[in-house]
């Protein structure tokens, strides 16, 4: 959630940059809700000194006069309590459904405006008609659709034995980067409560985006990032645990709800995915520098795969709910002839923690105030696959992976 102090102080400001971020979001009702809960608290506290003390003169000889006001004291006392209940409820939904405040030095607009702030790498040539990764697994098999489908439905994967391994050998060479960039290796649980979602900004703004268990009270992640921003739920950190870095590879699950498009197909968009996610937790002054931390680390890994890509500062609009600063890093796909997101890295700022309750304190005697949480994906696998598959595709349909991760296959089974 965001701010409250720093929307009444700043309000024309807040005011545009929410505005600048999801143009429909009636920030206006919000301010006036935020003001009318005040008055009414402040005017419920009024009457409840005035009733005691009506009471406590009462105590000393009750009148009729004395009883009358206490009657009508009561009346208005029970009014506004309901009014203060509906106020607060309103209020409440709405500061929920409130995305976190842009960084003011973002793009303005949709994604059409989103920046490449730098590329690595250049696209491959080839000199053979380029392949889509579906054409490509005919040849090489390494999963498949239609057993995925049949089991559990349409965009669910069966991978099959070169692509298990694969996938182990990449999630490998993720965790080894990333311990090397000092996140501490986790593994989370895969289902959550409904009130980890509110924490970590899914809920209420993403109903329906995830699977539920209704029997259970749980829902299944749709990405680790939930699991991680509530480990610390509810704690006083002290300044020298700071910053916290984790990386968890996990499954996750989305209902993805809504049409696909034709570039959608294969790989690209699936109900269930595996994920090495990058998560951290520091002080307010350094979180900006701890995402160019965090995107270097991801940047790292596609340098060791050879693969062609760009980074990208999202335009305020495309910036995700949470998030304050988002960095995508798209990588080259030939057989779409497109980038597409791979990773994306988020400075969500005080707006998770918020939520969550993760505080800190500066001294041992200091009050505690809010942490700042990162997250970034390091990286999205199948959409790696992808990439392997269609950059490393040779002229007989077969793939010639880069030496660094032929090494890591080597050391599994």
């Amino acid at each position: 959630m965001i701010d409250l102090s720093r929307l009444r102080e700043e309000t024309e400001k807040v005011k545009k940059l929410i505005l600048l971020k999801e143009p429909g979001f009636d920030i206006n009702r919000l301010i006036d809700l935020d003001r009318t809960t005040r008055e009414t608290k402040i005017a419920v506290e009024t009457i409840r000194k005035d009733k005691n003390d009506l009471a406590a003169l009462g105590a000393q000889g009750a009148t009729p006069e004395i009883r009358e006001k206490a009657i009508e004291l009561g009346k208005r006392l029970k009014t506004l309590e309901t009014d203060l209940a509906t106020l607060e409820k309103d209020f409440n939904d709405l500061w929920l459904a409130c995305p976190n405040i842009p960084q003011e030095d973002l793009p303005v607009g949709g994604k059409e405006e989103n920046k490449a702030v730098r590329t690595w790498g250049t696209k491959p040539d080839f000199t053979f008609p380029i392949k889509h990764h579906l054409d490509l697994n005919e040849t090489v098999q390494w999963f498949d659709l239609n057993a995925g489908t049949a089991m559990s439905g349409s965009q669910f994967v069966f991978y099959k034995t070169f692509g298990t391994k694969l996938i182990y050998a990449l999630t490998r060479l993720m965790l080894k980067n990333n311990v090397k960039h000092g996140f501490e290796p986790v593994l989370p649980p895969y289902l959550v409560t409904e009130k980890s979602l509110y924490n970590s900004g899914n809920l209420p703004k993403f109903e329906g985006d995830f699977y539920r268990i209704p029997a259970d009270g749980l829902c299944l992640i749709p990405t680790a990032e939930v699991s991680l921003t509530n480990l610390y739920a509810n704690k006083i950190l002290q300044t020298d645990q700071l910053p916290l870095r984790h990386a968890a590879w996990t499954s996750c699950f989305r209902r993805e709800a809504g049409g696909y498009g034709s570039n959608d197909r294969g790989l690209i968009r699936i109900h269930q995915f595996e994920k090495v996610e990058l998560y951290s937790i520091c002080e307010p002054e350094g979180s900006n520098q701890e995402l160019e931390r965090m995107v270097a680390c991801a940047e790292e890994l596609l340098k060791l795969l050879g693969l062609h890509y760009q980074v990208c500062l999202l335009a305020t609009q495309d910036c995700s709910f949470s998030s304050a600063r988002t960095y995508d890093i798209e990588v080259w796909l030939p057989g779409q002839n497109r980038y597409y997101e791979v990773s994306s890295c988020s400075n969500c700022t005080d707006f998770q923690a918020r939520r969550a309750a993760i505080r800190y304190r500066k001294t041992q005697d200091a009050k505690p105030t809010l942490a700042h949480t990162l997250n970034a994906s390091s990286l999205a696998i199948p959409r790696l696959m992808v990439a392997l598959m269609e950059n490393y595709q040779q002229a007989d349909g077969t793939i010639k992976l880069p030496a660094v991760l032929e090494k890591e296959m080597d050391n599994l089974w």
